[in-house]
């Protein structure tokens, strides 16, 4: 089998800001929502960045047991699903939680994934999902983990088991 590769914008290797605990932040090249007052727009080109092997970010995050772990941002995670599906199957191999954004919603989500499988995969592998669009009137500086108010925080295990969004409550 071919080893996965991601196009990526950068990492972050200790992160307090992009989910709960230390985590290892993988910042995505490419992003088809261009969402006004974006924090990230430098990752929207689907070209640039760099391409890295999933493998090589696993063994960046190997190097620090204190993670809690790893946080897929925008960029658009989901345009990647399949390598993303793939680390996300190598953090829970190292006991560690996946946390996603994705400016779609969940429902999105589960739509596309019926024509993309890859989708289908990584919702499958996400412990916690920020979903939908960042919108710049409903821009919340004190929100848990989201930049605007329109954007949910999911419990994905308990979202999958109930078939809808399931907030998160951390």
């Amino acid at each position: 089998m071919e080893e996965p590769f991601l196009q990526i914008a950068g990492i972050i290797r200790e992160s307090i800001v992009d989910g709960p605990g230390i985590r290892f932040t993988v910042f995505c090249q490419g992003c088809p929502h261009h969402c006004p007052g974006c924090h990230n727009p430098q990752t929207h080109p689907f070209t640039g960045g760099q391409k890295v092997s999933v493998s090589r970010l696993v063994e960046e995050m190997k190097k620090n047991p204190l993670l809690q772990g790893a946080t897929f941002s925008g960029g658009e995670p989901f345009c990647q699903a399949g390598g993303y599906a793939a680390l996300a199957d190598a953090v829970h191999g190292m006991g560690k939680d996946v946390f996603c954004y994705s400016g779609w919603t969940l429902e999105e989500l589960w739509e596309k994934a019926k024509t993309e499988p890859d989708v289908g995969k990584l919702l499958q592998k996400i412990d916690y999902l920020v979903d939908g669009r960042f919108v710049l009137a409903e821009r919340d500086l004190t929100l848990q983990f989201r930049g605007s108010r329109n954007q949910r925080l999911l419990d994905m295990k308990k979202s999958r088991a109930a078939g809808k969004a399931v907030l998160a409550e951390l």
